[in-house]
């Protein structure tokens, strides 16, 4: 999924003449990439736009843990105390709703802009968290988690498109790794503002009304924040576009910016997608929760300092390299070879080698080198597609890891999960291209089939 096919990048034949020209204008360029110019433009233009879009990832790690320590209360509340039916409709009817978010999100950011997507996905948060916490009935819940879930499916693929393209090249990996630290933070959030929950009486109402103040303060912010220059480039709003550039990069560096976005979009004129196209003990577990959140974090933040240096498919490799060992842990710690205390420290280490190793890696590349592969003209719709698969998946995984683990045992489960992951070993290292430190435009003339 992480590498698109060369011809998905293909020119229409009418444009091979124009395409041999850029070719030799594209030499000189390649040695100075988007948005470096003749020196790097401050970080800080770009920084304050960048964190407002990551207050959405941190909404979606924080829906993610809200219910996980509040459930048992919510259901004696709600009058649904024993219906493990009801229990696993509350956790996984969000992901459903993120499914329908995800499936539109690529056409909602080329339809209203980046900006107005990040709006309308602070809406829905806000309503459905809303409705979550006033609710008196199982019903209102499932319909707020709903309203959240939509909301939670639109703001990630927007945030990584966004991040993508505001971001100057140098730091654009270090940027990226900011949405995979905000998801960390919002549900070790949501973790601690949980913890209250048995000792106050309805306190999981007071979970929800939490969420609404960040998701208010992301559609109000992102007035103030620039808009996509790609997308502005797109709807034909060039000087709109160039200015934006020169909030972002500053002056000195927005006309060369523009004259590289001119060539990454040149004959990219259509707008019209086939899918063809996209588819080429109570405080024991309280500490593990903890630590869980820690590793994540720990994770992330280690990968935001080496997304630019030593690039996305080393931390990739290495990231599944290690799910792969955890896993192998994990299947050791089932077998009768150990003991009871063995066990258990296999186990537990396994799971936040686990957790630590994908926040590494496998957490945040994705996210940023999706948008970076994908050329302009289908960049939002094919991530909203490979967004999408995740959620399936994302889901799939949710409803029958249980039933799975029940009936093959976590030896084989857990050994199956490795083999997947030292599968993806192989295919990263193969397959995979490096971006480390390229425009998009370098990107995309890399993927081009070479003739």
């Amino acid at each position: 999924m992480w590498v698109g096919h060369s011809s998905m990048y293909k020119r229409t034949p009418s444009r091979d003449n124009s395409n041999m020209e850029d070719m030799e204008e594209n030499s000189d360029l390649l040695d100075i990439g988007l948005d470096k110019g003749t020196s790097n433009p401050s970080l800080m233009l770009s920084l304050p736009h960048v964190l407002v879009a990551t207050i959405s990832s941190f909404l979606f790690g924080y829906h993610l843990g809200v219910v996980n320590e509040p459930l048992e209360s919510i259901s004696v509340d709600l009058g649904f105390r024993g219906n493990t039916l009801a229990e696993g409709l509350v956790v996984s009817i969000c992901l459903g709703g993120a499914l329908i978010g995800c499936l539109l999100s690529g056409w909602i950011a080329d339809g209203v802009g980046r900006r107005r997507a990040f709006q309308l996905c602070a809406l829905p948060m806000i309503i459905g968290a809303s409705m979550s916490a006033a609710t008196n009935n199982l019903f209102g819940m499932l319909v707020g988690r709903l309203f959240v879930g939509t909301g939670l499916g639109l703001g990630p693929p927007v945030a990584s498109l966004y991040v993508t393209e505001v971001s100057p090249a140098f730091v654009r990996g270090t940027f990226g790794a900011f949405i995979q630290i905000a998801t960390c933070l919002g549900l070790m959030g949501a973790l601690f503002i949980g913890i209250p929950v048995k000792e106050i009486s309805g306190w999981w109402r007071v979970c929800f009304w939490v969420s609404t103040i960040p998701a208010a303060i992301l559609a109000a912010a992102m007035v103030f924040c620039a808009e996509s220059p790609h997308w502005l480039y797109k709807q034909g709003r060039t000087a709109e576009a160039e200015a934006e550039f020169e909030r972002l990069l500053g002056v000195s560096e927005a006309k060369f910016a523009m004259s590289e976005l001119s060539k990454v979009d040149r004959g990219d004129d259509t707008d019209t997608v086939k899918l063809s196209e996209l588819l080429h003990g109570r405080h024991s577990k309280d500490i593990a929760n903890v630590c869980i959140g820690i590793a994540n974090l720990a994770g992330s933040i280690v990968s935001m300092g080496l997304m630019d240096k030593l690039g996305r498919k080393v931390l990739l490799f290495w990231s599944f390299f290690g799910m792969a060992i955890a896993m192998i842990l994990q299947a050791t710690g089932a077998t009768s070879l150990v003991s009871n205390v063995g066990a258990q420290y296999f186990s537990v280490g396994g799971m936040l080698l686990f957790v630590l190793t994908f926040a590494l890696g496998a957490g945040p590349v994705p996210g940023l080198l999706l948008p970076e592969i994908f050329p302009s003209r289908i960049r939002a719709k094919a991530m909203a597609v490979c967004m999408s698969v995740h959620w399936v998946i994302n889901f799939f995984v949710g409803l029958l890891f249980l039933r799975l683990l029940e009936k093959l045992g976590p030896q084989l489960l857990y050994s199956m999960f490795a083999i997947f992951c030292i599968m993806a070993v192989t295919f990263v290292k193969r397959n995979v291209v490096e971006t480390k430190g390229k425009s998009l435009h370098e990107i995309e003339i890399a993927l081009l089939p070479q003739d």
